[in-house]
């Protein structure tokens, strides 16, 4: 992983979890071969360990193949939700829960 190669070490954000794709905002350009171009997604690994969900993936530089950051995102069921998070230096590093059922319960409005 490269810290030449982005704006911001694991930025911070907040909810947004990216099962693929890079978060282009924090990519300054290649340090090895000094071209901003595409980066490219290589070595993409999906593995299911016990009910959870894990995506792995390399970010490289499209010109030179250097690596520019690893990515990891998880997705599991944690009781009656869905549970993500990202950890990424390019991407950044993120949760997020969302209910299974129709209506959150942590959303509902108290009754009294």
């Amino acid at each position: 992983m490269c810290n030449g190669c982005v704006q911001k070490e694991y930025p911070d954000r907040g909810n947004t979890c990216l099962e693929n794709g890079s978060y282009l905002m924090n990519y300054l350009g290649c340090a090895n071969c000094h071209q901003r171009d595409f980066v490219l997604i290589s070595n993409k690994a999906t593995e299911d360990d016990d009910g959870e969900e894990i995506v792995t993936f390399d970010h490289v530089c499209k010109n030179c193949d250097h690596v520019i950051a690893r990515h990891e995102y998880t997705f599991s069921v944690v009781d009656e939700y869905q549970e993500y998070t990202m950890l990424c230096m390019l991407c950044g590093k993120a949760e997020d829960s969302i209910s299974v059922l129709p209506d959150d319960p942590r959303q509902s409005a108290p009754l009294f």
